[in-house]
């Protein structure tokens, strides 16, 4: 009898620690929980990077809103992805980094160098020569072209174009490429910041609105279809990260923007929040000539 039962207490015994050791494994097996930073699921090395960031713990990042699409929030508080502030969450993370502060500037003293204790700006801004006299770009992210948002039912054509009014927003290549290429008959409408200019234009003062393609479909996007991008111009143009004139950082994150542009990550956060944002192709948008 004392046999049996405690052969019978070692058969439980080995059971339950088959059991608690299947449970084990199958915890590890479980694949871990992608870490984020706002709702963007961060990739790379954590920590592969190092920088001096301009506060302490966090990276600081401009930027000029509202930028549905790139930013998805009109204030920083409420902004926790977005193509742009994907990306900062990335650059943050491969830099050790767990927070990304996100700081709303005007985009005139942004491009002018005038912003200061901040460690970059991610702001769709063009790479030009001019700009680069007052602040340091990094290596390009994404190409850029102008295009021409008008009212539905509008009726534009690559020649009637400089026919119509037309504006832009103030010291931006696009203003650039109107004035300096296009050259409307009558002198564009400048508008101090995007929102203005396309109030202006569902109010009728303007009949289009020229800036870059990516802004003019998110506005189209979410206009209910009152508003069409009916062609775009090829510029060559490229956006690129805006540092502080002579940032020790600027090496280290041209190496992050780069590693992300060949793994593949910048491809995925455009087809996730750009696409989306959109809501077209912009492949798909005819080429005028100016």
């Amino acid at each position: 009898m004392t046999t049996d039962h405690t052969s019978t207490q070692q058969h439980r015994r080995a059971v339950a620690w088959l059991l608690g050791a299947g449970a084990i494994l199958a915890v590890l097996a479980q694949p871990a929980l992608a870490e984020k930073i706002g709702n963007c699921e961060v990739t790379g090395q954590k920590g592969a990077f190092h920088i001096t960031p301009a506060v302490p713990g966090q990276l600081t990042v401009e930027v000029s809103l509202p930028a549905p699409g790139w930013w998805n929030g009109d204030t920083p508080e409420t902004i926790k992805d977005g193509y742009e502030y994907c990306m900062a969450a990335d650059i943050a993370y491969r830099a050790g980094l767990d927070k990304v502060k996100v700081v709303n500037v005007a985009w005139a003293g942004l491009i002018a160098g005038q912003t200061k204790n901040f460690d970059l700006a991610l702001s769709e801004a063009s790479i030009t020569e001019a700009r680069k006299k007052v602040v340091d770009f990094s290596v390009p992210y994404f190409d850029s072209d102008i295009g021409v948002l008008v009212k539905k039912g509008t009726k534009v054509t690559s020649d009637t174009v400089k026919d119509l009014r037309i504006g832009v927003h103030q010291g931006t290549t696009g203003a650039d490429f109107v004035n300096d290429v296009l050259k409307p008959k009558q002198p564009a409408k400048v508008f101090p910041n995007v929102p203005g200019m396309f109030a202006a234009l569902a109010a009728g003062q303007i009949d289009a609105s020229l800036t870059d393609t990516a802004y003019v479909l998110g506005e189209a996007a979410k206009s209910d279809g009152k508003m069409v991008v009916v062609g775009q111009y090829h510029t060559g143009e490229v956006y690129g990260a805006v540092y502080p004139k002579g940032s020790p950082n600027e090496a280290t994150f041209d190496k992050i923007i780069q590693q992300m542009k060949d793994d593949g990550t910048l491809q995925k956060l455009a087809a996730k929040y750009l696409t989306a944002a959109w809501g077209a192709d912009p492949t798909k948008i005819p080429y005028f000539t100016p």
